[in-house]
């Protein structure tokens, strides 16, 4: 990765969602254009860009050769913890910058995705690639229990020019199995969470799954792929530029399958943040 905008024209990045989520603090500060090319588990970022194999990052790159027209922004979700508590490691994993916001391309997830991430992790490399986050998935169902959780949203004109007194009101106050906000329709290697995303209309899309019987939670996955979990009685879906997310316990929070921080933490939505390269 250049240090400058000045070493390079374009970035090449060859690899998934987690791939392109750790170097995105850096993509935003050089202002370079991307070019994706889906070489990881899961590859919902590429999929949403219409990039589903080598094959159309090639002729992506072939038509920027040409005349550079095919260049676009999009948005990127942004995560920051608001307790330093929040911020505590996990045990398996990694340190991160106190207190620091983080981007993600597609999905952050909290509840039942946070489980599944994890234990989709710790498989071999080669078994993520072939449906690890759906391997993980089926047995976490059976075992992973609702938990309560508090999402706000602001309140219309209480801005921070207010002194910084900006006031929230419940949106989602439930035992809750997963709630998940999205910029990208895709995650999970392409589970279609949030059907009416788009990455650049300055907004997330919530979806929340609230306490439902295992087994008819493990019918309801499969409608995913298509989408048609809205239908669902337990699940809520709705959107919003900024959130908040509160648990009585600090739980994990993982973004395009990677590990963040944990809660509470607000959420928002960095406009045109990251130049990409589509066909």
């Amino acid at each position: 990765m250049p240090a400058t905008a000045n070493e390079a024209d374009v970035i090449l990045l060859v690899g998934g969602d987690g791939t392109i989520h750790r170097h995105l603090g850096q993509l935003v500060r050089l202002e370079l254009p991307v070019l994706v090319v889906p070489a990881g588990s899961g590859n919902d970022f590429a999929r949403t860009l219409e990039l589903r194999h080598v094959r159309d990052s090639v002729t992506a790159w072939q038509k920027y050769c040409c005349d550079a027209a095919n260049v676009c922004r999009v948005d990127l979700g942004v995560i920051f913890p608001t307790d330093i508590a929040s911020e505590a490691l996990a045990p398996h994993e990694p340190a991160q910058p106190p207190l620091s916001p983080r981007y993600f391309c597609c999905v952050a997830g909290v509840g039942l995705d946070g489980e599944v991430s994890r234990r989709a992790n710790r498989l071999p490399r080669w078994l993520r690639r072939r449906g690890g986050y759906l391997l993980s998935l089926v047995p976490t169902i059976f075992t992973f229990a609702p938990l309560p959780m508090k999402i706000l949203t602001p309140v219309e004109g209480t801005a921070e020019n207010k002194g910084g007194n900006e006031s929230w009101i419940p949106r989602s106050v439930q035992p809750t199995l997963l709630a998940a906000f999205a910029n990208t329709p895709f995650y999970g290697g392409g589970m279609k969470i949030a059907p009416h995303a788009k990455m650049d209309d300055g907004l997330l899309d919530v979806c929340i799954v609230g306490d439902a019987d295992p087994f008819k939670l493990f019918c309801m996955f499969p409608t995913i792929y298509g989408g048609r979990h809205l239908n669902i009685r337990e699940v809520e879906y709705f959107q919003s530029a900024r959130l908040r997310v509160e648990t009585e316990h600090p739980l994990d929070v993982y973004a395009d399958g990677e590990y963040v921080c944990r809660t509470p933490i607000e959420l928002s939505v960095q406009r045109a943040a990251l130049k990409v390269i589509t066909l």
